[in-house]
């Protein structure tokens, strides 16, 4: 069982900098604000921030460390895509890249072939295990140097309460907090190819073992992606029993770019109904700014 210090919720509906920000939340629990209990989110850490201002509208426990389960994925997309290797190379999954300490499943057979490209698309959109291990295996200097680089990226973001394991997140060991998360789907956000990808409603890939072709179909592992209510710019999920269920968003709501950063909720669709309560908040507070301004 995780413990937590009772930090509070806080709400902020006022510009202001990040500095500002920080200070409104070491100075405690506002009591009298209303919107503490109505909002009833349930994940057990969440960070609500704008984009391009840096407020923070929304905070929940965003300094605990804690597991992020498969929200690493986005490191490991990085990674890649700093690194240079080439996209278009083929990989082969291995039997290396099984996964042996949770035993989750996988459609990607040893044996199968694929663009690595298509495996980052697939451990970007639909969680992918097999597809994850695969690009850090054959990543230059194999899966220890590429741990290192994910290491390596999160220090250079800032990211000082972040640690990887692995390239999959199934490792409880892959932490983070709610503000590193933040600078992470931010970072993530700066490349088209990932935004692209973690928004992808479906994605199907011709994939070549024991000398047959098949055609493999994927869906997001956040359905959000595919409602007309939601305009998310970037997406990822994650959930192993020690990070409970996960989910981090670039969207945009009431014509604000925002990133959502929700983890540890409890029920399989707590994650969902957290994200769809901050938008309607969200919306129904900057429609009443507007009014007044």
């Amino acid at each position: 069982m995780r413990l937590f210090r009772s930090i509070g919720v806080y709400v902020v509906t006022t510009c202001g900098l990040l500095a500002f920000a920080a200070q409104a939340l070491a100075a405690g629990p506002n009591p009298a604000d209303f919107r503490k209990t109505r909002l009833g989110i349930k994940s057990a850490l969440a960070l609500v921030v704008d984009q391009d201002s840096g407020e923070v509208f929304y905070s929940k426990h965003n300094g605990e460390v804690v597991s992020i389960a498969s929200i690493t994925k986005l490191m490991t997309a990085i990674v890649i895509l700093d690194s240079g290797v080439p996209l278009l190379d083929n990989i082969t999954i291995d039997r290396k890249d099984i996964d042996r300490y949770k035993g989750s499943y996988s459609k990607l057979t040893v044996g199968t072939t694929l663009m690595r490209a298509e495996a980052l698309k697939l451990a970007l959109m639909a969680s992918e295990n097999r597809a994850a291990a695969a690009l850090a295996r054959t990543y230059p200097g194999g899966t220890e140097a590429f741990v290192d680089e994910m290491n390596a990226k999160a220090f250079e973001l800032g990211m000082i309460d972040t640690r990887f394991v692995d390239s999959t997140g199934l490792r409880p060991e892959n932490v983070s907090t709610a503000q590193d998360l933040v600078k992470l789907v931010s970072e993530a956000h700066s490349f088209p190819m990932i935004r692209d990808y973690t928004a992808a409603a479906s994605f199907s890939v011709d994939s070549q073992a024991r000398r047959r072709t098949r055609t493999l179909r994927f869906v997001n592992s956040n359905r959000l992606v595919r409602s007309s209510r939601w305009d998310i710019g970037l997406s990822k999920t994650g959930y192993i029993s020690e990070a409970g269920r996960c989910l981090v968003m670039q969207a945009r709501i009431a014509d604000r770019s925002l990133i959502i950063v929700l983890l540890d909720s409890w029920g399989r669709l707590t994650r969902i109904g957290d994200a769809n309560r901050i938008k309607r908040w969200l919306e129904s507070e900057f429609s009443r700014l507007s009014v007044r301004g």
